[in-house]
């Protein structure tokens, strides 16, 4: 198990075995996400309390969850990569960045297009769900904007993943908010005790939805990190053999 580990830590090996991996995640994904999009869209029952309104959770309740997945794999990363000083580590936390702050954004607004008939309102400022998901987008920002000021690799890994793990604190803050404070948004529907309250019908492709977005977001991941490992590597021997096969010249 070890040795595997030790392995992937291993750029040339990451991104050798990301190119295997990659087709796969892009298909399972693909296939997903179709599933649960016909089935949703088309043979999921009406709600009785929100009609064809709630069919935007297959794509807000799988987009918010992968905004905090994102930065759960961007702060490990983060962390591993600062005590550990791995090199690929850095690379992951600063490939899920950008990827987090996109499936925020689209988390934000899919929210609040549901909100506007469900709530009355576009945007609720006293809302905890609501800020503490739109703090973790400028938490992402900050992460983006704090690596690009910084020219030293080094030095921006280490600021960066110094700010990735104090901002971790906000992951648990934008689970359990609902819990903790009043909140218009709607409390845990799928891990709750009792088990989910939701129609089987309408919770299959849901879940599918979620496996969907998982998949594609490892893909993404994988295809960042690949391309920030070769920024990272470039002036190495193994880099430059992709480039120019040995044997060959220029």
């Amino acid at each position: 198990m070890w040795n595997f580990l030790h392995k992937l830590a291993s750029p040339p090996h990451f991104y050798s075995l990301s190119a295997k991996m990659i087709p796969w995640f892009h298909a399972a994904g693909l296939v997903a996400i179709i599933y649960g999009t016909v089935a949703g869209l088309f043979y999921a029952p009406v709600d009785e309390e929100m009609n064809d309104g709630f069919r935007i959770i297959y794509v807000h309740v799988p987009a918010a969850y992968i905004s905090m997945l994102a930065y759960v794999v961007m702060a490990i990363s983060a962390g591993i990569g600062l005590i550990w000083r791995m090199k690929l580590a850095h690379a992951v936390a600063a490939g899920a960045a950008p990827l987090g702050a996109w499936f925020t954004f689209l988390a934000l607004i899919t929210g609040s297009i549901w909100g506007r008939p469900m709530w009355g309102t576009w945007w609720e400022w006293g809302d905890p769900r609501l800020t503490s998901e739109l703090l973790m987008l400028f938490l992402y920002f900050g992460y983006m904007a704090l690596r690009a000021a910084i020219d030293d690799t080094v030095k921006a890994d280490k600021a960066s993943a110094v700010l990735a793990l104090v901002g971790a604190v906000n992951i648990p803050i934008i689970h359990f908010s609902v819990e903790w404070w009043t909140s218009l948004h709607q409390g845990a529907t799928l891990v709750r005790e009792g088990g989910p309250g939701i129609h089987p019908d309408m919770l299959y492709p849901l879940l599918a939805m979620i496996l969907g977005f998982t998949l594609l977001f490892g893909a993404l991941l994988l295809a960042r990190v690949r391309t920030e490992v070769l920024h990272r590597e470039r002036r190495t021997r193994w880099v430059r053999n992709l480039l120019v096969p040995a044997g060959e010249t220029i």
